[in-house]
């Protein structure tokens, strides 16, 4: 009846018998006995079919939505039985910038999730200091970092991206409305650093010493604490991104910040012990690289 179910799922989820088979690797009609075969055994019908069309009966809406909660749970019993019978945790720890958001990131952990879902993914935020700390310790397998010393041949140093920086400002703020603005410009408009309590002199003191900031520095503990400080006029936020200026719904505003007439840019890594290699490391790292690619 398992399998059933998930054909089910996968006729209800694809709305259509055709697809359902192909994603299921059988033919339309075997996915149609089956589906008569779990409503025959269940003593009810879960479609109406009409013609090539079907629609769920009151009945097969309740029942797919339960069974959604019911395979979910199985294959989470499977995965944790799976774990005690291997008598160990397939563990992968990934550090994190705590002020960078990649969609390539989110897309990877989907993709590596849904390839091995018995390894148990352990996200770990910091900043670069805090995720250079872990990687030399121990504590994170490989860490998502910006770069900010010379690459060391005791690491796996892959550059994923070059990504120009930019200042995130409240849309109303006249500066808002330059088509590009320099670190000297800036000066008298507060900068907003996404920073815990234990990095804020050393993230100040980069910004302040290879960026150029020169004016007050403010704090967030995260990117959405910050964002709000744009929004409420407290300041900018210096970012990275690979695309133009562009404007963030009607709140905020995204303009290139340079350093005399050139973009100011900055690498980005995915770091690893070389001693540290491993089959989930080195697949992890393959499919991040794959979505900058």
């Amino acid at each position: 009846m398992l399998r059933q179910i998930k054909y089910f799922q996968a006729i209800v989820r694809n709305h259509s018998f055709s697809e359902a088979a192909e994603a299921c690797h059988i033919s339309q009609s075997a996915i149609s006995q089956q589906i008569k075969a779990l409503e025959y055994e269940l003593g009810f019908q879960l479609l109406e079919r009409h013609n090539r069309k079907f629609v769920l009966t009151p009945a097969g809406e309740h029942f797919y939505k339960k069974s959604l909660i019911l395979i979910a749970d199985y294959e989470q019993m499977c995965n944790e039985a799976a774990k005690i019978a291997r008598g160990d945790d397939a563990i992968l720890k990934i550090g994190y910038l705590r002020s960078h958001n990649s969609p390539e990131v989110h897309q990877t952990l989907e993709e590596f999730t849904g390839k091995y879902p018995h390894v148990d993914l352990q996200l770990l935020y910091g900043n670069h200091e805090e995720l250079f700390d872990l990687l030399r310790t121990g504590g994170a397998d490989l860490v998502l970092n910006d770069q900010r010393r010379a690459f060391s041949d005791e690491y796996v140093n892959l550059i994923l991206a070059t990504n120009r920086m930019y200042i995130e400002l409240a849309a109303r703020n006249p500066v808002a409305e330059l088509s590009s603005v320099t670190v000297q410009e800036l000066k008298n408009i507060p900068c907003i650093l996404v920073a815990s309590k234990e990095q804020r002199a050393v993230e100040q003191e980069f910004y302040q010493t290879v960026i150029g900031i020169q004016g007050e520095i403010l704090y967030a503990e995260n990117l959405e604490e910050a964002r709000m400080m744009v929004i409420s006029g407290q300041g900018f936020l210096p970012v990275e991104g690979s695309g133009p200026a562009m404007t963030f719904g009607t709140s905020i505003r995204r303009v290139p910040l340079c350093r005399g007439e050139e973009q100011i840019a900055r690498n980005y890594c995915l770091f690893w012990k070389k001693d540290n290699s491993g089959y989930y490391v080195e697949e992890f790292a393959d499919m991040l690289k794959s979505k900058f690619e």
